[in-house]
């Protein structure tokens, strides 16, 4: 997922991080150069579609524009980090 907006220094990776380790959805967050944060998710289809909607929202000092996401190769993660 490519998230956009204000997402970086607003604890977006943080809120993200904390939805995922509570919602048993693995994967990272990481900010990207140009002001949107990129994060990798597993977990169950409906599991990812909340995701995206929690993400659709963010934390309330955020303001999202867009979670444009995709279906890439399944990739294992142990837990949710934040880079």
């Amino acid at each position: 997922m490519i998230v956009s907006g204000k997402v970086q220094g607003v604890g977006f990776r943080a809120g993200a991080q904390h939805y995922a380790l509570n919602h048993g959805i693995s994967g990272y967050a990481k900010n990207l150069a140009h002001g949107e944060v990129e994060i990798e998710a597993t977990g169950t289809e409906s599991q990812l579609v909340n995701f995206a909607q929690y993400l659709e929202e963010g934390p309330k000092t955020a303001d999202v524009l867009t979670v444009a996401w995709d279906y890439v190769q399944l990739k294992q993660y142990q837990e949710f980090k934040i880079y």
